[in-house]
């Protein structure tokens, strides 16, 4: 986390669903490594935050990114289809891959937010993942935070980046004590 005065600059990568950040903000740039990047500009009491967030729109070629790629990172966003049950049963892996290769220096504390997202398609008819089912997986991991969302149709995606950045400035206080 780099601070300059009351600006906090927190590095934010997503991981999972396909896309995600896409879909909701305007793609600010495109990396040369084909993953999405976004700035959101936050205030929290009395800090400006910039969420500085990287997607790698759930491509299997970030496996191999390695430790370049997630090193620096403040927090990391496990994102999964909640009418689609394969993109919840990979968020195990790519939880483990996330801490193998940011090797954060105390995995057990590191700020991870579970977000459910696509809750819009078929008014929810097509839900394959029931929410209770998501939040014991986040209590399994540590009791991490859980949103649930519409990218598309812009449902609780600020309210669900708004908790990242509390997350994560949280466990940055509680690493300084």
């Amino acid at each position: 986390m780099e601070s300059l005065k009351n600006r906090t600059l927190l590095k934010v990568i997503v991981l999972g669903d396909s896309g995600y950040v896409y879909k909701k903000f305007n793609r600010q740039y495109k990396a040369t490594i084909g993953a999405d990047f976004v700035t959101k500009e936050l205030h929290i009491e009395d800090k400006s935050v910039t969420l500085q967030i990287w997607d790698t729109a759930g491509q299997e070629r970030f496996h191999s990114l390695g430790a370049a790629f997630y090193r620096g990172a403040d927090c990391c966003v496990l994102v999964y289809d909640v009418n689609d049950l394969k993109s919840f049963e990979t968020l195990n892996t790519w939880h483990s891959e996330f801490l193998k290769q940011a090797n954060p220096m105390e995995p057990e504390t590191f700020p991870f937010v579970l977000i459910g997202n696509k809750t819009d398609v078929d008014g929810g008819n097509n839900r394959v993942v029931a929410d209770m089912r998501a939040m014991e997986w986040c209590g399994a991991k540590g009791n991490i935070p859980y949103y649930e969302t519409s990218a598309k149709e812009d449902v609780n995606v600020d309210e669900a980046f708004w908790g990242v950045a509390q997350k994560t400035l949280s466990s940055e206080l509680k690493q300084n004590m």
